[in-house]
C-alpha cells in the first residue's frame, strides 16, 4: 500500500506572502502545499489548492455526509459488486441506448 506523504505546511508572514503571491498559489496548485498566513506572528489566513478546497467544502455538505455513511453501511453489509460488473452494465445500457437512437 502507498503512503501519502506528509502535507508540507510552510508558515508565511503575511508581507512577504504579499510579494510573492503568485508563487505561493502555483506552489499550493502544483506541489499542493499549504501555507499558512501571519500577522504579527498570529495565523489569520490559509491558501491551499482549489480542487482540494472544493473537497473540503464538499464533505461539510450533510447531504454528502449522509451518503458517504450510507455507502459505509452498505460496504459493511456487503450490499457492493465489483466495479467490472458495474461498468459491464453500463457500457451495455449505454449500447443499448444507442442502437435505439439509431432506428
Amino acid at each position: 500500500m502507498r503512503r501519502l506523504a506528509a502535507a508540507m505546511v510552510n508558515r508565511v508572514p503575511i508581507t512577504k506572502a504579499r510579494i510573492n503571491l503568485g508563487q505561493l498559489a502555483k506552489r499550493a496548485h502544483v506541489n499542493k502545499e499549504y501555507f499558512i498566513l501571519e500577522k504579527d506572528g498570529i495565523p489569520v489566513i490559509g491558501i491551499m489548492d482549489a480542487d482540494e478546497m472544493e473537497d473540503y467544502l464538499e464533505l461539510r455538505d450533510p447531504k454528502v455526509k449522509a451518503q458517504i455513511r450510507q455507502s459505509n453501511k452498505d460496504i459493511a453489509a456487503g450490499r457492493t459488486r465489483p466495479a467490472g460488473d458495474l461498468l459491464q452494465d453500463l457500457l451495455a445500457g449505454a449500447a443499448g441506448s444507442s442502437s435505439r437512437r439509431s432506428k
